[in-house]
């Protein structure tokens, strides 16, 4: 029997279904450019604009336009060679069309075209046709200029001749199918991150972002390259020294440049880049980075005895205290490894980072006394906070679950063991926390209520963030630590929900503890672990039936629909007007709650915006605000 196979079975090679090309695109298109919603939709423009930095990386373009256009179109722009219109021999096609039409095809897999190359999935320009409703390229090269048109990755003609040109670039121009993608809408917001971004990596080229739409146009170009990169990212922070730390150097086995400059804050603030992709996981680049400074101003602090025999080395977090830092790699051939593929995995980059880092960092320190005694005392008081630090880390270390239900912050646990079923609730003062006791399902929702506003970390070491009574009660619930010790395998809940007042300072206890988590348990956000409850601003009573409105627009609509007369409206102020069945019905039954998935974009902007609203200058924050003033739909004064 058992080599038996029933009719309906059957299953040979007929079975196996190949699909190559426009068609795979298609039908997983999630498998190249990572999804199909917002990210996706924006990283065809990228990977658009690689190209144009390719051209730019081997030396042949410095000017670089990128359009919105009022039809949900993008034009991308260059002033490079033009992709090339000769026939490829095998196929009997022009080379444009090879290159828009075939997967992997193009001079990047030739030594002799492209030395290093971007683009987060390396699978070119093809990908960004297959998947518009139609796209365009127009190439400026022999005095001429060549166009072709394509339908969803097929083409609609032959390439041909429409006019001359004194220049050489390539236009790409394309519009996002609306068969693939959940949403059409391009954010100038988002592409303007990333376009800045290239600039700064790319040293002299010119990125122009305009958006037709509305008429926003801005012009990306930094002559100083990633050193600008430190020093804008520095621009809100107080430096511990004037100039910028910067090194370029060319080897064999690649390029490393890396800029540098100390602050006094706290936080450590590397990014790290390898042929213009952000490499979020790190990677044997950054491996050799860190140790490299490590290693280096240890030695000089023995050599010169600022450190004394009696005293143990300086860890690599007391170094990385107040460092900003830019990490720039440019290699041949790069192995793209960890979960989201964002981990350089080249052996051989971590120890040519880490001599050429080694050796630039010892030759500075040793040309600038004055700026090495200043930095390696920043680090020796970041050794003896740390050492504070892990007494008080011990403190909050949870032992057992008696520990937990003796916490100053009056955790209510739930009963479910599966974190993926977990729920903690983060709750603004006890009267509201009580409330969420009462409205909460204990079997998975766990309530933690927090009296008043938590320390602002972006202002204090670890010591002092470890002494904060409240601080203390959310890492002991979590369950995974802080810092260099977060381990996300440990948390106790998957879903941590913070729930605060629709006012003004229940916005700024939100921005508090998104401050704390993502200087402090980064990866909490990056997985999607943190969301925000929405509460209702209103509650509209006629008869027995109650409606609830999160804005203004939304009451308009129901007093539409139930009609103004026999109605009594209830605004919202606190969580603490409502009792415990509203709050259930409203904000904390996964059947009707809104709650929004925080997610960070961009780490760059990320940091920008937590150190303009959270650090020492005031005038940053003014300027933020103002410019932003606009967005505010709701603000109770």
């Amino acid at each position: 029997m058992a080599n038996q196979t029933p009719n309906n079975q059957h299953y040979d090679a007929e079975q196996i279904q190949v699909l190559e090309g426009r068609e795979a695109v298609r039908r997983r298109p999630g498998m190249y450019i990572g999804s199909t919603d917002e990210r996706g939709l924006h990283h065809l423009v990228y990977e658009v604009v690689d190209n144009s930095i390719d051209e730019a990386l081997a030396g042949f373009c410095d000017d670089i336009v990128v359009e919105i256009n009022e039809d949900g179109s993008v034009r991308v722009s260059d002033n490079g060679r033009g992709i090339p219109v000769d026939n490829v021999a095998k196929v009997g096609k022009p080379a444009v069309e090879v290159v828009l039409t075939v997967l992997h095809a193009g001079g990047k897999f030739t030594e002799s075209a492209y030395k290093v190359s971007g683009g987060l999935h390396g699978v070119g320009v093809s990908v960004v046709n297959f998947l518009s409703e139609w796209l365009q390229v127009d190439v400026h090269r022999n005095n001429l200029i060549y166009r072709q048109r394509f339908t969803r990755g097929i083409p609609d003609g032959e390439l041909t001749v429409v006019g001359t040109s004194d220049h050489t670039g390539t236009i790409i121009t394309f519009k996002p199918d609306h068969q693939i993608f959940e949403t059409l809408e391009f954010s100038a917001e988002t592409l303007m991150y990333r376009l800045r971004e290239l600039a700064f990596l790319n040293a002299g080229v010119k990125i122009t972002l305009k958006d037709h739409r509305t008429g926003f146009s801005e012009v990306f170009q930094y002559h100083g390259g990633i050193k600008s990169f430190v020093e804008h990212l520095n621009k809100n922070k107080e430096p511990l020294h004037k100039d910028v730390i910067y090194v370029s150097r060319k080897e064999e086995g690649g390029e490393v440049e890396f800029a540098i400059q100390y602050t006094t804050g706290y936080t450590e603030n590397i990014f790290s880049y390898a042929n213009n992709i952000h490499t979020h996981e790190g990677g044997t680049h950054l491996t050799g980075f860190r140790s490299a400074l490590t290693r280096a101003i240890n030695d000089y602090a023995r050599r010169y005895n600022l450190l004394k025999e009696n005293e143990p080395n300086l860890s690599g977090e007391d170094v990385r205290e107040g460092c900003t830092a830019i990490l720039s790699v440019k290699l041949r051939e790069p192995q793209f490894e960890g979960q989201t593929k964002t981990k350089l995995g080249n052996s051989e980059m971590k120890g040519l980072v880490e001599t050429v880092t080694a050796e630039a960092i010892t030759v500075y320190l040793e040309e600038n006394p004055s700026t090495a005694k200043r930095i390696i005392e920043k680090c020796i008081q970041a050794f003896r906070a740390r050492e504070a630090a892990r007494k008080a880390r011990e403190l909050t270390r949870r032992k057992s679950a008696l520990e937990i239900s003796a916490l100053p912050g009056k955790l209510a646990d739930c009963t479910v063991t599966d974190p993926a079923l977990a729920e903690l609730y983060l709750v603004e003062g006890d009267s509201a926390g009580g409330t969420a006791k009462q409205a909460r399902d204990r079997h998975f929702q766990a309530i933690l209520p927090l009296r008043g506003k938590i320390l602002n970390v972006e202002k204090a070491r670890l010591d002092k963030i470890l002494a904060n009574e409240e601080i203390r009660a959310m890492i002991t619930a979590f369950g995974t630590g802080i810092g260099d010790e977060f381990d996300l395998e440990k948390a106790r809940y998957h879903k941590v929900i913070i729930m605060t007042d629709a006012d003004v300072d229940g916005a700024h206890i939100r921005t508090l503890l998104l401050t704390f988590f993502y200087r402090y348990m980064r990866p909490l956000i990056e997985n999607g672990h943190v969301y925000i409850a929405l509460p209702p601003l209103y509650q509209v009573k006629k008869g027995k039936d109650r409606y609830y409105a999160w804005s203004d627009s939304e009451l308009e609509k129901i007093l539409d629909e139930v009609g103004r007369t026999g109605i009594s409206i209830q605004r919202y102020k606190g969580l603490g007007e409502m009792n415990s069945e509203q709050l259930w019905e409203t904000t904390m039954n996964p059947e009707t709650r809104t709650i929004l998935k925080l997610t960070i974009e961009d780490a760059v902007e990320a940091d920008e915006i937590f150190t303009t609203l959270m650090g020492e200058k005031v005038e940053p924050r003014r300027e933020f605000i103002e410019a932003h003033a606009k967005e505010v739909t709701a603000l109770d004064i």
